[in-house]
């Protein structure tokens, strides 16, 4: 039941949003009582949580494998953290559109705890990024900071846009992305 309720309230939270979706409209949903709610959460906001961490453990997972594979060059990891950030919009598109819109109903420790989880992946991007240039794979003449907001910038505002059933993969815009991103749009 805790598994269905996050998953009726990913489908009405991505189609209402958070603040506009009420406990009532959840149970609703599922032909249950508030009861069956509280039994797995303590309010609304514990469950918003709940799909966030479940979002960001899988992605920081996903990244985490795609940068501990030995043959890969930093440049195919940027690339597979690329896709798989492109690919999520596709496998788990609520949640992600989720993630992106509603962090700012989250607050206090679980706040603390999402941001800190940000920042990691963020920064597991950003030292892709600096081993891709201490390699001689990528210049190393720009920030790499400013490189991974740039990269994580584009990707993330995908879910705005990137229809996975539109005339490009994900595979593809991913594909355009690194190219763009290692060797930009001059001729």
């Amino acid at each position: 039941m805790k598994d269905r309720i996050i998953k009726h309230s990913i489908a009405l939270f991505e189609k209402k949003g958070f603040s506009e979706t009420s406990i009532q409209d959840i149970v609703d949903t599922l032909g249950v009582t508030k009861g069956t709610f509280y039994y797995y959460f303590t309010s609304k906001e514990q469950l918003l949580t709940q799909i966030h961490l479940q979002y960001i453990d899988y992605i920081l997972e996903q990244q985490r494998r795609i940068i501990e594979q030995p043959d890969k060059s930093w440049k195919e990891k940027l690339s597979d953290v690329i896709q798989m950030l492109i690919q999520q919009i596709r496998d788990r598109g609520g949640s992600a559109r989720i993630f992106f819109r509603e962090l700012l109903h989250i607050t206090g420790d679980d706040l603390s705890d999402m941001t800190g989880k940000r920042d990691q992946f963020r920064f597991n991007f950003q030292f892709i990024i600096e081993q891709g240039m201490a390699s001689g794979e990528f210049r190393d003449d720009l920030p790499a900071d400013m490189m991974t907001f740039s990269v994580l910038g584009a990707c993330n505002w995908c879910y705005t846009w990137f229809n996975p059933d539109g005339p490009m993969s994900d595979a593809e815009v991913a594909s355009i992305y690194t190219e763009m991103f290692l060797n930009g749009m001059k001729k």
